[in-house]
């Protein structure tokens, strides 16, 4: 029998083992999912609500626990360690408020003597594989509106944080949700391509790597079921000369650092207009140096280990090839202590001297270093923005709405922001565009991946 293990980046100890389920408990599992699913699908949506509410505050009732259970498993420091709960309650009780209008019939015109519409209907047994950089937020995602849809739910979660999986469990278990309706199941990669090439899921939601997610896409081939997948990044900011500089690097340092970089749509790289560059430079640099990296189970540290050392050495690769290759390294990495060679503890890096022939600018480099190029102007900055594998997120820092607004249209991405970064909307549809992946979630866009539409044409006689 094969074992799921989390070992801890703080110290390297063992936090979680746990027995990935067999083939036989993998079909007892979604057959259950089914069965519970049939008749989901005929309770009220109010009730389906009042359940996922209750979830949510069942959840948050674990808050203390969460927050260092989350510093052993990945290393995000305590002092941030319930931060991401806000988030989850503000993502699930936004998502559950507007399920009654998303998913409301769709009525073209009245056409005498005939009643039309299109049914929103659930897809039937949807399959969650979420990551371990925000292990709430990104299940949570769809894990609330694939209920809400009248969907059952199978959730799969990274070794790294396998114990997000068993919090969500106690969570619908404490609400009282039905029997089966919800199952956190602990699969190995191996059976978890086997269950999406089953046949059995209809819906597969993923957040990882750009290799996993098409490993995911070739397993789904010719089930036809759904495959909603969040795949890499290489998020870009543009700082132009009418910014509010201050205001600029205090955010955009956080972008760059926070979860030690390790966040789907934080910063990896900026171009700022010649007349700051300077002065935005001198300020990033500043601010950066003022982070302290150590042990995240001190409320003092404010920059923790990454996840995993493998990570970690794709960083400083990253680092040293740009390095040398012609990048200027901004930050003594010897003024933190934590940091060495083969660690988990990765200093912040700030490099100048930076172009688009280096992985630092070009590649998901997923950690705690950002590169900064000087551009002339809006064009230079956009062409430079869209050569990118990549289009999750990026950023405007500008007092010009107008410009923000023009400037976003030109940029190949899924979402535009101005004057902020590294944040969702679960208002907005949290997408992206070439290989950041396909489909959506959140806002009513996000319940239009969960369901299928069914039309009623009916005759009068």
């Amino acid at each position: 029998m094969t074992d799921i293990v989390c070992i801890s980046p703080v110290d390297g100890r063992e936090v979680a083992r746990k027995p990935a389920a067999t083939g036989d408990q993998i079909a007892a599992a979604v057959a259950a999912a089914k069965k519970a699913q049939a008749v989901w699908a005929q309770v009220p949506l109010a009730e389906r609500g009042r359940l996922c509410l209750a979830a949510v505050d069942a959840m948050l009732a674990m808050k203390a626990e969460i927050g260092p259970e989350l510093s052993w498993q990945m290393g995000r420091p305590v002092k941030y360690g319930t931060g991401e709960m806000g988030g989850f309650e503000d993502r699930a009780r936004y998502m559950v408020s507007i399920a009654e209008s998303a998913l409301a019939p769709i009525e073209p015109d009245p056409k005498q003597g005939f009643r039309r519409y299109v049914r929103r209907d659930p897809l039937g047994v949807v399959l969650t594989i979420a990551p371990w950089n925000y292990p709430y937020l990104t299940a949570v995602n769809s894990i609330i509106p694939a209920l809400m849809a009248g969907n059952a739910v199978l959730l799969k979660h990274a070794s790294q944080t396998i114990l997000v999986g068993d919090r969500f469990q106690m969570a619908m278990d404490r609400a009282g949700f039905p029997k089966g309706l919800f199952q956190n199941i602990v699969l190995s990669h191996e059976a978890t391509l086997k269950l999406i090439g089953s046949g059995q899921i209809d819906q597969v939601c993923f957040t990882g790597s750009v290799a996993s997610g098409r490993t995911i896409e070739q397993a789904a081939a010719g089930t036809f079921a759904g495959v909603g997948l969040e795949l890499g990044g290489k998020d870009p900011a543009y700082v132009r000369s009418d910014v509010d500089i201050a205001h600029a690097v205090e955010n955009l340092v956080d972008g760059s650092y926070f979860n030690s970089g390790q966040c789907c749509c934080g910063i990896e790289r900026i171009y700022v207009q010649a007349d700051v560059y300077e002065k935005f430079v001198d300020g990033f640099v500043d601010l950066t140096k003022q982070y302290v990296l150590g042990d995240p189970l001190d409320p003092n540290t404010t920059l923790g280990p990454m996840a995993q050392a493998r990570l970690a050495g794709t960083v400083r690769e990253h680092i040293g090839e740009a390095v040398q290759k012609g990048a200027r390294a901004l930050i003594d990495t010897k003024a933190f202590a934590k940091d060495a060679a083969g660690s988990t503890y990765v200093a912040p890096q700030v490099l100048v001297n930076v172009d688009h022939g280096m992985k630092v600018m070009m590649e998901e480099t997923f950690g705690p270093v950002v590169g900064i190029m000087k551009v002339r102007d809006d064009a230079e900055a956009i062409k430079l923005m869209n050569d990118s594998p990549y289009g999750l997120t990026a950023s405007v820092w500008t007092k010009d709405m107008d410009a923000a607004e023009r400037i976003g249209a030109q940029v190949e991405t899924g979402t535009v922001y101005m004057n902020r970064c590294d944040y969702l909307d679960p208002g907005l549809a949290w997408t992206g565009v070439k290989e950041t992946g396909r489909g959506a979630t959140l806002s009513r866009i996000g319940y239009e991946m969960l369901t299928r539409p069914k039309s009623f044409h009916l005759r009068v006689v």
